[in-house]
């Protein structure tokens, strides 16, 4: 992992119908992120905010998506500031916003490698199509983009697709996925544990088989983490919260076997929204979740 740390905010809403989540990367700034993550790295380059701006809804008539255009203009916006990052030598961290932008940040981080590995940690597996979503929006459809299916406008930004194989995701914690979800995660054997794996395994064992899995055949991990991935009484704050998720101190322990394998080359935090949340709790968390990732310790 780089000893250089660049912050990348990315307050896009467009892909969702709730309001606040834009306000996710100010609100994790105002829970300190600067501050605890200082003493892990030797530079840390917070490089602001990409303009996202206060854009009407459009509903595009052929693919009843909404605010494809938006969504493709500004990831690219995030594509190039990742891609940046990266160049610099500098492990590039991304603060959202909605899940849609992560169709941006991989596709920044998927072209400096040839078997880019992801981590998808959240209640959902956002695996969904213009053809299987049931409500047009973008935030439930990254991963899916990044493994090549859906709008030509979405899977060919930074100009090739896919970004990642479907063989080199593990989704971990989901618990609500729609019918076209299931069939895809089936047919392009998508590694998946579950909430009752994790209940029934435990989350070492489920860190330790994720790592097995991603480790010889990966030259680097995204960790793309929704905060929704969490049970909502440890995470409020979030679009779509699913109750029995993953807990805080289960969390914790994903992120320090992470640390300690090696293996995180990029991370994004999504999907805090700081209306729905109860004293800025779930920003709070997510920095807390940052300093386990990046090497924390007790003692």
């Amino acid at each position: 992992m780089s000893k250089k740390l660049s912050i990348i905010g990315m307050p896009m809403d467009l892909g969702q119908r709730r309001r606040g989540v834009d306000m996710g990367p100010s609100a994790i700034r105002y829970a300190g992120i600067n501050e605890r993550l200082k003493p892990l790295f030797d530079e840390i380059h917070d490089l602001g905010d990409i303009p996202i701006g206060r854009p009407e809804v459009v509903v595009d008539k052929e693919s009843n998506l909404r605010n494809l255009d938006l969504v493709a203009e500004k990831s690219t916006l995030l594509a190039t500031k990742v891609d940046e990052a990266i160049q610099s030598g500098s492990f590039p961290l991304v603060l959202g916003g909605d899940h849609s932008i992560a169709i941006g940040t991989l596709a920044g981080v998927s072209k400096h490698y040839k078997n880019l590995g992801v981590i998808w940690y959240d209640a959902h597996g956002d695996l969904n199509t213009a053809e299987t979503s049931p409500s047009g929006n973008i935030h439930g459809m990254p991963l899916a983009v990044s493994i090549g299916l859906g709008h030509p406008l979405l899977i060919n930004i930074g100009g090739y697709s896919p970004k990642v194989k479907p063989e080199n995701v593990v989704i971990i914690g989901v618990r609500s996925l729609d019918a076209g979800e299931k069939a895809l995660i089936k047919d392009k054997g998508i590694k998946v544990f579950s909430m009752h794996e994790i209940d029934r395994m435990g989350m070492a064992k489920v860190m330790e088989e994720t790592i097995a899995y991603l480790k010889d055949k990966t030259d680097g991990v995204h960790l793309s983490l929704d905060l929704d991935g969490l049970d909502p009484n440890d995470a409020p704050g979030v679009g779509t919260p699913v109750i029995g998720g993953i807990s805080y101190r289960e969390s914790h322990l994903a992120l320090e076997m992470l640390e300690e394998a090696n293996i995180i080359s990029s991370a994004e935090f999504v999907e805090v929204n700081p209306i729905l949340d109860d004293k800025n709790k779930t920003a709070t968390v997510a920095v807390e979740l940052m300093g386990s990732l990046f090497g924390e310790k007790l003692v």
